[in-house]
């Protein structure tokens, strides 16, 4: 695994997280991947730890306000829309641009933190589950580390259960 925390080969949009991440006396430095961390899959292959322990940012627009809803959910849960829903009002599909507007980031890169709109956010209680986690940086080959507590402070989000829960074996 390679990997550079030399802030000053960050792109603009991780380095804006670098700052404010540093504003808000986070301790741990925006890492840069060396192939992409689009999926959970690739940033969990590029840091070397399960797919279960990358924070995947989800962004759906709600329906009554066109909010942004951000959902960090665990890298190996897919989320139940019905679950967020219930807890936040109908959602409609965010395509590219409603994401980069509402959140100032691209697919792939979205943080937990720094939006231009900020989300109703809800926390995938499953990220509980680890030490630590990693999250996007603004940038689809940055992430940070932190904990789900760290990440539930900084963000204000709701702990939530978001998981789908596996179809019931036909029997």
């Amino acid at each position: 695994m390679t990997q550079t925390t030399d802030t000053a080969a960050l792109p603009s949009s991780a380095q804006r997280v670098s700052d404010l991440l540093a504003q808000i006396g986070h301790d741990k430095p925006v890492v840069m991947l060396p192939a992409t961390g689009r999926t959970s899959a690739e940033a969990a292959a590029g840091l070397g730890c399960s797919v279960s322990e990358i924070a995947k940012s989800i962004i759906f627009r709600r329906v009554a306000d066109d909010a942004p809803v951000l959902v960090i959910a665990s890298g190996s849960n897919r989320v139940d829309e019905s679950k967020v829903t219930a807890l936040v009002g109908p959602l409609g599909k965010a395509d590219a641009k409603f994401v980069r507007d509402s959140t100032g980031y691209a697919i792939g890169g979205v943080c937990p933190v720094g939006h231009v709109v900020k989300p109703v956010m809800l926390i995938d209680r499953d990220l509980f589950n680890f030490d630590s986690v990693w999250a996007a940086a603004g940038h689809p080959h940055a992430v940070f580390n932190l904990t789900a507590t760290q990440l539930e402070k900084m963000t204000g989000g709701m702990v939530a259960d978001v998981k789908l829960d596996p179809a019931p074996d036909a029997a």
